[in-house]
C-alpha cells in the first residue's frame, strides 16, 4: 500500500476505540442474554468482530503490525447473502441430532403417554414408536430443553434463517423440505456441535502431555550418585 493510502494514526485510534465500545456491547449482551439463541447475542457478536477486523486491518496497513485475534468468517460456511433486501417472509430450518442413551427410560415415557391418552396401539413398546409418541406428544423445542428426562442425548444441531420475497403455497415443500435450499438466501445461522469442545478439549490435553512428559527434563544435568 502506497504511503498516500495509509490510514492516518487517529483511524487506527478511532478502530481501536470501536473495538473496545463493540466489546463492552457484547459482555452487555451476553449478560443480559434471554436464551441460547438469542438475536441480541448474535448481533453484538458481528458486531465486534467486524470492528476487530477493521481495526487488524487498519493497524497493519498503519504500522505494519497485527492482532492476537483471530476472527470468524461467515463466509467460510456460506457465501455472501444475495437474498432479497427486504424479504416479505422466510423459513427457518432446524437440524438436532439425538442419541437414544436410555432405551428404557424412553419406553417408559411412552407408555405414560399411551396411559393418559388412554390408547392401546402397544406402539411404546418399540424405541421407533416411542419416538413417534413422544415427537407427537411434545414440541420440538420441550424435547430439546427435557432430552435427558426422555433418554436422549444432544448431538450437533443447526439452525438457518432463509430469506424470500413470498410464503410459499400450502403443501409446496413438505415432500420434500431441506432439498430446495439456497445457500446465498440464509441470512443467519446458528451452529452448535461438540467439534468446537473437542478442539479446545485437545488443545488442554496436549498442554498437560506437554507439561508431564518425563522427556522435557532430559537437557538437565543428571545428579552425581556419589554426593
Amino acid at each position: 500500500m502506497s504511503d498516500a493510502a495509509q490510514p492516518t494514526a487517529a483511524e487506527v485510534r478511532a478502530a481501536a476505540e470501536a473495538v473496545k465500545t463493540a466489546l463492552d456491547r457484547h459482555l452487555a449482551a451476553v449478560e443480559s442474554r434471554s436464551g441460547d439463541d438469542d438475536p441480541a447475542v448474535y448481533e453484538a457478536f458481528n458486531q465486534l468482530a467486524a470492528a476487530a477486523e477493521t481495526y487488524d486491518e487498519l493497524l497493519y496497513d498503519r504500522y505494519d503490525e497485527v492482532t492476537p485475534f483471530e476472527i470468524p468468517s461467515a463466509e467460510e460456511a456460506l457465501p455472501p447473502y444475495a437474498g432479497p433486501e427486504e424479504p416479505n417472509a422466510l423459513s427457518v430450518l432446524i437440524r438436532r441430532d439425538y442419541a437414544v442413551a436410555e432405551p428404557q427410560r424412553l419406553l417408559a415415557h411412552a407408555q405414560r403417554i399411551e396411559e393418559v391418552d388412554d390408547e392401546s396401539s402397544e406402539a411404546s413398546g418399540t424405541v421407533h414408536g416411542a419416538l413417534g409418541l413422544l415427537f407427537g406428544e411434545y414440541e420440538p423445542d420441550e424435547i430439546a430443553s427435557r432430552h435427558k428426562e426422555f433418554g436422549l442425548e444432544e448431538g450437533d444441531s443447526t439452525l438457518w434463517v432463509t430469506a424470500s420475497d413470498e410464503i410459499p403455497d400450502p403443501g409446496e415443500w413438505l415432500e420434500a423440505p431441506f432439498e430446495q435450499v439456497d445457500p446465498e438466501t440464509v441470512v443467519c445461522r446458528f451452529d452448535v456441535s461438540a467439534v468446537f469442545d473437542d478442539d479446545e478439549e485437545d488443545d488442554e490435553d496436549d498442554e498437560l502431555e506437554t507439561a508431564l512428559d518425563p522427556d522435557a527434563d532430559e537437557d538437565l544435568e543428571p545428579l552425581d550418585a556419589d554426593r
